[in-house]
Protein backbone atom coordinates (compact mmCIF):
# COMPACT_ATOMS: atom_id res chain seq x y z
CA UNK A 1 0.00 0.00 0.00
CA UNK A 2 1.48 3.34 -1.25
CA UNK A 3 2.33 5.24 1.59
CA UNK A 4 2.56 9.44 2.14
CA UNK A 5 5.13 10.20 4.97
CA UNK A 6 4.64 13.98 6.97
CA UNK A 7 7.55 14.97 9.29
CA UNK A 8 6.68 16.44 12.18
CA UNK A 9 9.15 18.17 15.28
CA UNK A 10 7.80 17.19 18.92
CA UNK A 11 9.26 19.77 21.10
CA UNK A 12 8.97 18.86 24.83
CA UNK A 13 8.62 15.22 24.01
CA UNK A 14 10.84 14.56 27.60
CA UNK A 15 7.26 15.80 29.69
CA UNK A 16 5.15 13.41 30.60
CA UNK A 17 2.14 14.68 28.03
CA UNK A 18 4.09 14.77 25.10
CA UNK A 19 5.65 11.62 25.41
CA UNK A 20 3.26 9.47 26.50
CA UNK A 21 0.06 11.17 24.97
CA UNK A 22 1.34 12.67 22.01
CA UNK A 23 4.51 10.44 20.85
CA UNK A 24 3.65 7.07 22.32
CA UNK A 25 0.05 6.85 21.88
CA UNK A 26 -1.12 9.08 19.13
CA UNK A 27 1.90 9.46 16.71
CA UNK A 28 3.29 5.85 17.50
CA UNK A 29 -0.09 4.49 17.83
CA UNK A 30 -0.63 5.58 14.25
CA UNK A 31 2.31 3.81 12.71
CA UNK A 32 1.88 0.83 14.80
CA UNK A 33 -2.02 0.61 12.54
CA UNK A 34 0.26 1.13 9.58
CA UNK A 35 -0.54 4.82 9.39
CA UNK A 36 -3.62 7.12 8.56
CA UNK A 37 -5.67 5.81 5.63
CA UNK A 38 -6.82 8.67 3.43
CA UNK A 39 -9.55 8.59 0.99
CA UNK A 40 -7.25 7.95 -2.02
CA UNK A 41 -6.13 4.39 -0.83
CA UNK A 42 -3.08 5.96 0.55
CA UNK A 43 -1.66 5.74 4.19
CA UNK A 44 -0.18 9.10 5.90
CA UNK A 45 3.32 8.33 7.73
CA UNK A 46 4.21 10.46 10.36
CA UNK A 47 7.88 10.85 11.01
CA UNK A 48 8.64 12.48 14.11
CA UNK A 49 11.68 14.39 14.84
CA UNK A 50 11.81 14.65 18.47
CA UNK A 51 13.38 18.14 20.29
CA UNK A 52 14.30 19.06 23.87
CA UNK A 53 17.13 20.50 25.97
CA UNK A 54 18.87 16.95 27.27
CA UNK A 55 20.60 14.92 24.24
CA UNK A 56 20.37 11.98 26.91
CA UNK A 57 16.25 11.97 27.32
CA UNK A 58 16.25 12.40 23.72
CA UNK A 59 18.04 9.57 23.09
CA UNK A 60 17.09 7.44 25.45
CA UNK A 61 13.61 7.92 23.69
CA UNK A 62 14.62 7.28 20.27
CA UNK A 63 16.55 4.12 21.02
CA UNK A 64 13.54 2.67 23.22
CA UNK A 65 11.07 3.23 20.29
CA UNK A 66 13.59 2.85 17.07
CA UNK A 67 13.73 6.60 15.90
CA UNK A 68 16.37 8.03 14.41
CA UNK A 69 15.36 12.00 14.23
CA UNK A 70 16.29 14.03 17.48
CA UNK A 71 17.87 17.26 18.36
CA UNK A 72 18.31 19.68 21.14
CA UNK A 73 18.47 22.51 18.15
CA UNK A 74 14.88 23.88 16.95
CA UNK A 75 16.18 26.48 14.19
CA UNK A 76 17.66 23.76 12.90
CA UNK A 77 14.60 21.30 13.42
CA UNK A 78 12.53 23.86 11.83
CA UNK A 79 14.70 24.08 9.15
CA UNK A 80 14.19 21.36 7.37
CA UNK A 81 12.28 20.50 4.36
CA UNK A 82 10.76 17.11 4.94
CA UNK A 83 8.99 18.97 8.04
CA UNK A 84 5.47 19.84 7.69
CA UNK A 85 4.18 20.56 11.01
CA UNK A 86 5.82 21.89 14.71
CA UNK A 87 3.85 20.56 17.52
CA UNK A 88 4.54 21.95 20.69
CA UNK A 89 4.13 20.65 24.95
CA UNK A 90 6.88 23.02 26.56
CA UNK A 91 6.10 24.21 29.66
CA UNK A 92 4.05 27.81 29.11
CA UNK A 93 6.43 30.33 29.40
CA UNK A 94 8.73 28.74 26.65
CA UNK A 95 5.63 28.26 23.89
CA UNK A 96 5.10 31.26 22.94
CA UNK A 97 8.30 31.97 21.88
CA UNK A 98 9.00 28.50 19.77
CA UNK A 99 5.79 28.76 17.90
CA UNK A 100 6.42 32.37 16.47
CA UNK A 101 9.49 30.48 15.11
CA UNK A 102 7.37 27.77 13.88
CA UNK A 103 5.09 30.24 12.01
CA UNK A 104 8.23 32.11 10.65
CA UNK A 105 9.25 29.00 8.94
CA UNK A 106 5.71 28.26 7.65
CA UNK A 107 5.15 25.67 9.62
CA UNK A 108 1.54 24.56 9.96
CA UNK A 109 1.08 24.61 14.23
CA UNK A 110 -0.68 22.02 16.53
CA UNK A 111 0.25 23.16 19.93
CA UNK A 112 -1.21 22.30 23.39
CA UNK A 113 -2.67 24.48 25.41
CA UNK A 114 -2.50 27.15 27.19
CA UNK A 115 -1.23 29.19 23.89
CA UNK A 116 0.27 32.11 25.62
CA UNK A 117 0.74 33.33 29.26
CA UNK A 118 -1.27 36.37 28.25
CA UNK A 119 -4.35 37.15 26.12
CA UNK A 120 -1.85 39.63 23.76
CA UNK A 121 0.54 36.88 22.99
CA UNK A 122 -2.06 34.33 22.28
CA UNK A 123 -4.06 36.92 20.08
CA UNK A 124 -0.98 37.48 18.18
CA UNK A 125 0.14 34.34 17.53
CA UNK A 126 -3.67 33.53 15.87
CA UNK A 127 -3.27 36.40 13.93
CA UNK A 128 0.66 35.72 12.89
CA UNK A 129 -0.62 32.21 12.02
CA UNK A 130 -3.38 33.69 9.83
CA UNK A 131 -0.93 36.11 8.17
CA UNK A 132 1.09 33.33 7.29
CA UNK A 133 -1.23 31.15 5.42
CA UNK A 134 -0.69 28.19 7.91
CA UNK A 135 -2.89 26.18 9.40
CA UNK A 136 -3.26 26.06 13.20
CA UNK A 137 -4.57 23.87 15.80
CA UNK A 138 -4.74 23.55 19.62
CA UNK A 139 -5.41 20.59 21.88
CA UNK A 140 -8.45 20.26 23.51
CA UNK A 141 -8.34 16.49 23.97
CA UNK A 142 -10.97 16.21 26.64
CA UNK A 143 -14.07 17.00 23.80
CA UNK A 144 -12.94 13.59 22.66
CA UNK A 145 -13.03 11.70 26.14
CA UNK A 146 -15.98 9.25 25.66
CA UNK A 147 -17.85 10.60 28.86
CA UNK A 148 -18.08 13.64 27.53
CA UNK A 149 -18.74 12.83 23.81
CA UNK A 150 -21.95 10.39 25.04
CA UNK A 151 -22.67 14.22 26.94
CA UNK A 152 -21.96 16.15 23.79
CA UNK A 153 -24.88 13.21 22.03
CA UNK A 154 -27.20 13.52 24.77
CA UNK A 155 -27.09 17.50 24.38
CA UNK A 156 -27.24 17.49 20.56
CA UNK A 157 -30.29 14.89 20.90
CA UNK A 158 -32.42 17.68 22.85
CA UNK A 159 -32.34 15.27 25.83
CA UNK A 160 -32.20 18.04 28.69
CA UNK A 161 -35.26 20.03 27.34
CA UNK A 162 -33.87 23.41 28.27
CA UNK A 163 -30.80 23.55 30.08
CA UNK A 164 -30.01 24.83 33.25
CA UNK A 165 -27.48 24.13 34.88
CA UNK A 166 -23.83 22.63 34.81
CA UNK A 167 -21.43 21.56 37.48
CA UNK A 168 -17.96 19.93 37.59
CA UNK A 169 -15.78 18.88 39.87
CA UNK A 170 -12.33 18.29 39.23
CA UNK A 171 -8.95 17.63 40.79
CA UNK A 172 -7.31 14.86 43.39
CA UNK A 173 -4.15 15.43 45.87
CA UNK A 174 -0.85 16.15 44.89
CA UNK A 175 1.73 15.51 47.30
CA UNK A 176 3.53 17.94 48.53
CA UNK A 177 6.84 16.30 47.42
CA UNK A 178 8.68 15.63 50.93
CA UNK A 179 7.27 11.91 51.82
CA UNK A 180 6.10 11.23 48.65
CA UNK A 181 7.05 12.15 45.33
CA UNK A 182 4.57 14.68 43.58
CA UNK A 183 2.78 13.80 40.65
CA UNK A 184 3.27 16.78 38.82
CA UNK A 185 6.05 18.70 37.84
CA UNK A 186 7.64 21.93 40.38
CA UNK A 187 7.00 24.22 37.50
CA UNK A 188 3.27 23.85 38.02
CA UNK A 189 3.19 25.71 41.27
CA UNK A 190 5.30 28.51 40.60
CA UNK A 191 4.00 31.65 39.10
CA UNK A 192 7.04 33.02 37.36
CA UNK A 193 6.92 29.42 35.35
CA UNK A 194 3.67 29.70 34.25
CA UNK A 195 2.22 27.77 36.80
CA UNK A 196 -0.87 27.72 38.55
CA UNK A 197 -4.62 25.83 38.26
CA UNK A 198 -6.46 28.79 36.66
CA UNK A 199 -4.41 28.93 33.61
CA UNK A 200 -4.26 25.11 33.31
CA UNK A 201 -7.77 24.26 33.40
CA UNK A 202 -9.76 27.35 32.81
CA UNK A 203 -8.83 26.66 29.27
CA UNK A 204 -9.87 22.73 29.41
CA UNK A 205 -12.89 24.03 30.70
CA UNK A 206 -13.37 26.88 28.19
CA UNK A 207 -13.47 24.54 25.02
CA UNK A 208 -16.12 22.01 26.93
CA UNK A 209 -18.19 24.62 28.01
CA UNK A 210 -18.58 26.25 24.64
CA UNK A 211 -18.50 23.41 22.35
CA UNK A 212 -20.92 21.30 24.27
CA UNK A 213 -22.83 24.40 25.22
CA UNK A 214 -22.48 27.53 24.32
CA UNK A 215 -20.52 31.13 24.26
CA UNK A 216 -19.04 31.58 27.80
CA UNK A 217 -20.21 35.15 28.40
CA UNK A 218 -19.12 36.08 32.22
CA UNK A 219 -16.68 34.52 34.62
CA UNK A 220 -16.49 34.99 38.56
CA UNK A 221 -14.04 33.20 40.14
CA UNK A 222 -11.84 32.57 43.74
CA UNK A 223 -8.64 31.33 43.22
CA UNK A 224 -6.11 30.29 46.29
CA UNK A 225 -3.10 28.60 47.34
CA UNK A 226 -3.97 25.91 49.62
CA UNK A 227 -0.71 24.08 50.25
CA UNK A 228 2.21 26.73 50.68
CA UNK A 229 5.39 25.37 50.94
CA UNK A 230 5.82 22.24 48.52
CA UNK A 231 9.04 20.31 47.84
CA UNK A 232 11.04 19.96 44.18
CA UNK A 233 12.69 17.02 41.98
CA UNK A 234 15.96 17.91 43.82
CA UNK A 235 13.96 17.42 46.95
CA UNK A 236 14.52 21.03 48.18
CA UNK A 237 11.83 23.30 49.72
CA UNK A 238 10.06 25.93 47.75
CA UNK A 239 7.46 28.35 48.14
CA UNK A 240 4.43 27.87 45.81
CA UNK A 241 3.86 30.80 44.44
CA UNK A 242 1.03 30.15 42.21
CA UNK A 243 -2.53 28.98 42.85
CA UNK A 244 -3.67 25.14 43.51
CA UNK A 245 -7.43 25.82 43.47
CA UNK A 246 -9.48 27.90 41.69
CA UNK A 247 -13.67 27.47 42.28
CA UNK A 248 -15.26 29.18 38.92
CA UNK A 249 -18.97 29.98 38.29
CA UNK A 250 -19.57 30.81 33.97
CA UNK A 251 -22.62 32.05 32.32
CA UNK A 252 -23.37 30.32 28.74
CA UNK A 253 -25.20 32.09 26.54
CA UNK A 254 -26.95 28.79 24.42
CA UNK A 255 -28.28 29.47 20.78
CA UNK A 256 -31.99 29.58 21.08
CA UNK A 257 -32.63 29.49 24.44
CA UNK A 258 -33.31 32.08 26.84
CA UNK A 259 -31.95 33.00 29.83
CA UNK A 260 -27.93 31.96 30.69
CA UNK A 261 -26.88 28.06 31.43
CA UNK A 262 -25.56 28.38 35.25
CA UNK A 263 -21.93 26.62 34.99
CA UNK A 264 -20.17 26.40 38.07
CA UNK A 265 -16.16 24.17 37.92
CA UNK A 266 -14.03 23.69 40.75
CA UNK A 267 -10.40 22.76 40.25
CA UNK A 268 -8.29 21.52 42.76
CA UNK A 269 -5.22 19.97 42.83
CA UNK A 270 -5.29 20.00 46.99
CA UNK A 271 -8.52 17.71 47.01
CA UNK A 272 -9.30 13.82 47.78
CA UNK A 273 -11.00 12.11 45.71
CA UNK A 274 -14.73 10.45 46.32
CA UNK A 275 -16.24 10.45 43.19
CA UNK A 276 -15.96 7.77 40.43
CA UNK A 277 -13.65 9.69 37.76
CA UNK A 278 -10.95 12.70 38.23
CA UNK A 279 -13.23 14.97 36.70
CA UNK A 280 -17.19 15.06 36.60
CA UNK A 281 -19.97 16.79 35.06
CA UNK A 282 -23.57 16.77 36.38
CA UNK A 283 -25.55 18.73 33.62
CA UNK A 284 -29.09 19.29 34.56
CA UNK A 285 -32.25 20.57 32.69
CA UNK A 286 -36.15 20.17 32.35
CA UNK A 287 -36.47 17.08 31.29
CA UNK A 288 -33.29 15.52 32.67
CA UNK A 289 -30.31 15.49 33.92
CA UNK A 290 -26.80 13.39 32.93
CA UNK A 291 -23.41 12.88 35.27
CA UNK A 292 -20.57 12.63 33.34
CA UNK A 293 -16.96 11.31 33.55
CA UNK A 294 -13.80 10.35 31.29
CA UNK A 295 -15.48 7.15 30.25
CA UNK A 296 -18.35 6.79 31.80
CA UNK A 297 -22.15 9.12 31.09
CA UNK A 298 -25.75 8.27 33.07
CA UNK A 299 -28.64 10.08 32.60
CA UNK A 300 -31.57 10.47 34.74
CA UNK A 301 -34.84 11.52 32.80
CA UNK A 302 -38.04 13.49 33.73
CA UNK A 303 -40.30 10.66 34.08
CA UNK A 304 -38.30 8.43 36.01
CA UNK A 305 -36.96 10.96 38.54
CA UNK A 306 -37.66 9.89 42.33
CA UNK A 307 -39.11 12.40 44.47
CA UNK A 308 -37.05 12.45 48.24
CA UNK A 309 -38.38 14.00 50.65
CA UNK A 310 -35.80 16.25 53.24
CA UNK A 311 -36.45 14.33 56.67
CA UNK A 312 -32.65 14.69 58.98
CA UNK A 313 -34.23 12.58 61.27
CA UNK A 314 -34.59 9.15 59.48
CA UNK A 315 -31.32 7.38 57.56
CA UNK A 316 -32.07 7.56 53.62
CA UNK A 317 -33.23 4.60 52.77
CA UNK A 318 -33.13 5.18 48.71
CA UNK A 319 -30.20 4.35 46.83
CA UNK A 320 -30.25 7.58 44.81
CA UNK A 321 -27.23 5.78 42.59
CA UNK A 322 -29.09 3.39 41.50
CA UNK A 323 -31.76 5.25 39.70
CA UNK A 324 -30.01 6.01 37.06
CA UNK A 325 -29.39 4.34 34.00
CA UNK A 326 -26.25 4.03 32.05
CA UNK A 327 -25.82 5.80 28.54
CA UNK A 328 -24.43 2.55 26.27
CA UNK A 329 -21.17 3.64 24.08
CA UNK A 330 -22.55 2.99 20.71
CA UNK A 331 -18.99 3.26 19.51
CA UNK A 332 -15.49 2.15 19.92
CA UNK A 333 -13.56 5.40 21.22
CA UNK A 334 -10.29 5.56 20.88
CA UNK A 335 -7.59 7.48 22.48
CA UNK A 336 -8.63 11.29 22.64
CA UNK A 337 -5.27 12.73 22.50
CA UNK A 338 -4.60 10.44 19.04
CA UNK A 339 -8.33 11.03 17.57
CA UNK A 340 -7.82 14.72 17.50
CA UNK A 341 -4.10 14.16 15.41
CA UNK A 342 -5.86 12.40 13.22
CA UNK A 343 -8.52 14.79 12.69
CA UNK A 344 -5.32 18.01 12.45
CA UNK A 345 -3.59 15.26 10.13
CA UNK A 346 -6.53 15.22 7.90
CA UNK A 347 -6.89 18.99 8.09
CA UNK A 348 -3.47 19.42 6.57
CA UNK A 349 -3.27 16.85 4.28
CA UNK A 350 -6.84 16.97 3.16
CA UNK A 351 -7.82 20.27 3.75
CA UNK A 352 -10.85 19.22 5.79
CA UNK A 353 -12.65 21.63 8.29
CA UNK A 354 -11.33 21.97 12.00
CA UNK A 355 -12.37 24.35 14.72
CA UNK A 356 -10.06 23.78 16.78
CA UNK A 357 -7.63 26.30 15.98
CA UNK A 358 -5.61 29.35 17.89
CA UNK A 359 -8.12 31.32 17.85
CA UNK A 360 -10.48 28.82 20.55
CA UNK A 361 -6.50 28.50 22.21
CA UNK A 362 -6.49 32.59 23.04
CA UNK A 363 -10.21 32.17 24.24
CA UNK A 364 -9.26 29.63 26.83
CA UNK A 365 -6.23 32.16 27.47
CA UNK A 366 -9.17 35.04 27.74
CA UNK A 367 -10.76 32.87 30.14
CA UNK A 368 -8.28 32.35 32.34
CA UNK A 369 -7.30 35.81 32.40
CA UNK A 370 -10.38 36.99 33.37
CA UNK A 371 -11.04 34.64 35.98
CA UNK A 372 -7.83 35.74 37.82
CA UNK A 373 -9.02 39.41 37.16
CA UNK A 374 -12.44 38.25 38.84
CA UNK A 375 -10.61 36.74 41.97
CA UNK A 376 -8.34 39.58 42.28
CA UNK A 377 -10.74 41.75 42.17
CA UNK A 378 -13.63 40.91 43.52
CA UNK A 379 -16.36 40.53 40.51
CA UNK A 380 -18.01 39.09 37.99
CA UNK A 381 -16.30 40.05 34.68
CA UNK A 382 -18.32 39.75 31.25
CA UNK A 383 -16.24 38.26 28.23
CA UNK A 384 -16.09 40.02 25.17
CA UNK A 385 -16.07 38.32 21.83
CA UNK A 386 -13.16 37.60 20.53
CA UNK A 387 -12.68 38.99 16.67
CA UNK A 388 -10.19 37.18 14.02
CA UNK A 389 -9.22 40.47 12.49
CA UNK A 390 -8.72 44.06 14.20
CA UNK A 391 -8.34 44.42 17.47
CA UNK A 392 -10.55 42.27 20.02
CA UNK A 393 -14.15 43.43 20.88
Amino acid sequence: MARTTIGIVLNGVTGRMGYRQHLVRSLLALREQGGLPLPDGTRLWPEPVLVGRSETKLREIADRHGLTEWTTDLAAALARPDVQIYFDAQVTAQREKALKLAIEAGKHIYTEKPTAEDLNGAVELARLADAAGIKHGVVQDKLFLPGLRKLDRLVKGGFFGRILSVRGEFGYWVFEGDWQEAQRPSWNYRAADGGGITVDMFPHWHYVLEQIFGRVASVSAHVTTHIPQRWDEAGERYDATADDAAYGIFEIERPGQDGRIVAQINSSWSVRVYRDELVEFQVDGTEGSAVAGLRNCRIQHRASTPKPVWNPDLPATEDFRSQWQVVPDNAEFDNGFKAQWELFLRHVVLDEPYSWDLWAGARGVQLAELGLTSAREGRRVEIPELRTEGESA
